[in-house]
């Protein structure tokens, strides 16, 4: 993470990373809000295969795009890897990234999920369905996004506050796909069905969830993957047992993602990583780090073929992101805190 120093992990050295072109050692400098060890063990992989050294800063993607933006040409990141449309726009908007072609990522990543001009490229898709718990809610009630907005739900919907940009992003999302009177009538709806609180977080609602203190929520699925998985406590993964994933159809679909920065040093290395990050084997690794679905297709992971698939709208990331703005103050005037 980032600490006072600022300074760089060194994450992969050693013989093999000492490989030059001309007078130079390869290296390739990233800053990512990820936070993974398999993420680290990727890059590790990449070196012994490029003999490029992967240089690692980890942060609050705000706090990169913020640090991209003060560092200026003096930036020492190649590669800057974000979470969520609405911040891959931001970065976009504050000129970060800089274009690049490549036949490899175009073929990996499908058109709506990468730049329109080559400025970012997905890495992972997030999902964003809806959770139900069966003895309060019947899961059958619900087909769309809109079907939370039903007088049935009344004080039984839990949500995420309007600040994080998950819900945003859906919101965007239902903009894009229904237009912007639709959507402002499904928020009221979804306001009226709050059981108050607002959650700060997407974890303690997929525990209220399974506890039976909501009775139908939305979430990342990969927070309710986490509460499953064999390393969480009892208590977690008996609650997240009770919880049953109902797909909207069709379902949101966010990514994180990854560009060459605008000031970068080593772009040819930079495009290399991002190229090895959407390669089948170590795109499905790079995935399975935080329970996410790979670009295309469900992976391996057992606990997500336990949710069963989806129908994903094909709703494009950076107009998702373009619309960020509209959504957040259709939120706030149907009085989502």
């Amino acid at each position: 993470m980032l600490g006072g120093a600022g300074q760089l992990l060194i994450l992969a050295q050693g013989a093999q990373s000492q490989t030059r072109q001309g007078n130079q050692p390869q290296e390739v400098n990233v800053y990512s809000g990820r936070h993974y060890n398999t993420d680290k063990r990727l890059y590790k992989r990449f070196t012994q295969q490029t003999g490029i050294k992967v240089n690692l800063l980890e942060g609050k993607d705000d706090e990169l795009i913020q640090r991209l933006r003060s560092e200026g040409s003096n930036a020492k990141a190649d590669v800057l890897v974000l979470v969520d449309a609405a911040r891959l726009y931001r970065a976009q908007q504050a000129n970060l990234f800089q274009p690049i072609r490549s036949s490899q990522l175009t073929n990996a990543v499908p058109a709506n999920l990468r730049d329109s001009r080559g400025r970012w490229y997905a890495l992972t898709r997030r999902a964003r369905p809806v959770i139900v718990n069966a003895a309060l809610v019947n899961p059958s009630l619900i087909r769309t996004y809109a079907d939370l907005a039903r007088p049935e739900l009344k004080g039984k919907l839990c949500l995420r506050d309007r600040a994080n940009v998950y819900n945003q992003s859906l919101v965007a999302d239902q903009l894009i796909q229904r237009g912007q009177a639709a959507t402002t009538t499904w928020l009221a709806g979804l306001v009226a069905n709050v059981k108050q609180p607002y959650f700060s977080s997407d974890t303690p609602i997929a525990r209220a969830v399974g506890r039976g203190e909501c009775g139908a929520a939305m979430v990342n699925h990969y927070y309710l993957a986490r509460l499953l998985a064999a390393d969480s406590s009892a208590a977690d993964q008996a609650a997240a047992a009770k919880v049953t994933v109902v797909w909207p159809k069709p379902t949101h679909v966010n990514v994180s993602a990854g560009g060459v920065t605008r000031y970068a040093r080593n772009p040819q290395q930079a495009q290399k990583l991002l190229e090895f990050l959407v390669s089948p084997s170590s795109g499905e690794g790079y995935a399975a780090a935080n329970n996410e679905y790979p670009l295309k297709g469900w992976g391996n992971n057992p606990i997500l073929r336990r949710f069963g698939n989806f129908s994903a709208a094909l709703v494009n990331i950076e107009q998702m992101g373009k619309r960020n703005a509209e959504a957040v103050q259709l939120m706030g005037q149907a009085g989502w805190q």
